[in-house]
């Protein structure tokens, strides 16, 4: 019996309010454990996650039935709320409204799972893959005339 073969990966990206540095390491671990959960409560298979004080890194295997805007959507919902009620922060935390999401090859996976999993290197030595990184760039910048 013949079957459908699916097998879709995203990488996202998404910064803090203002790109402040709210992702404390103190607290890093919860927060992208509910991250994970929230993914997994939808269909989807969590790779890697990490990533700054003012960012974070997620590769998922997606179900081919879930847009990225919902999975965005719920990802960052639920994180906020999380952090907000749960975490007993000293300050309110709060996600950028926009993303990055970029499809990721079956035979990239494990590269790109590097990278996420070595974000503290990479920002530290200044080794970014700069098409995964500059988006930011381009919202915090004005506009161009």
């Amino acid at each position: 019996m013949r079957t459908d073969k699916v097998e879709l990966y995203v990488h996202l990206v998404w910064a803090t309010w203002d790109r402040l540095p709210l992702i404390m390491p103190e607290m890093e671990r919860a927060l992208y454990r509910s991250i994970g959960d929230v993914a997994h409560s939808l269909s989807c298979r969590m790779l890697a996650i990490n990533g700054m004080p003012d960012h974070v890194h997620v590769l998922l295997r997606i179900p081919p039935t879930l847009s990225i805007s919902k999975l965005v959507q719920q990802l960052k919902g639920v994180s906020s709320h999380f952090a907000n009620n749960r975490l007993q922060l000293d300050y309110g935390f709060k996600w950028m409204g926009f993303y990055g999401a970029f499809s990721v090859s079956r035979w990239d996976v494990s590269k790109i799972m590097g990278y996420i999993n070595n974000q503290k290197n990479h920002h530290g030595m200044d080794e970014l893959l700069v098409e995964l990184e500059d988006f930011f760039e381009y919202y915090d910048s004005p506009p161009k005339k």
